[in-house]
């Protein structure tokens, strides 16, 4: 999906999931496929094609460890897009969707995450 780059970075933002995957890799730093399916309690195939599009959108990227894929946000994503997303994780809903979906994806209590084999 090749787009026009501010018209392309708001159809990617126009979509709960994809929005949602954005917000908790802000939060998180790196997250596992498997986090992120757990957190958005959505089945593994829906949040790899979103993932697949924020990749290809260089708003993503994506590292195999092992048998699973971590994902975090492009360091080299425009200043602009930056601030654009700092902006929308600002408001008190979207904080509010945050804290629901960071209760979702809990963990052990010794802090380090451990995706099922």
């Amino acid at each position: 999906m090749v787009m026009e780059p501010v018209t392309g970075f708001f159809q990617l933002l126009s979509d709960k999931t994809r929005l949602s995957v954005l917000q908790l890799l802000w939060a998180k730093g790196e997250l596992c496929v498997c986090e992120i399916t757990g957190a958005l309690e959505e089945s593994q195939p829906k949040i790899s094609r979103h993932l697949a599009l924020l990749r290809e959108g260089r708003l993503i990227l994506d590292q195999r460890r092992g048998t699973w894929v971590h994902y975090r946000l492009h360091p080299d994503m425009p200043q602009w897009q930056r601030l654009t997303l700092a902006e929308c994780f600002a408001q008190p809903l979207m904080g509010a969707v945050l804290e629901a979906h960071l209760a979702r994806l809990g963990g052990p209590a010794d802090g380090v995450r451990h995706c099922a084999a």
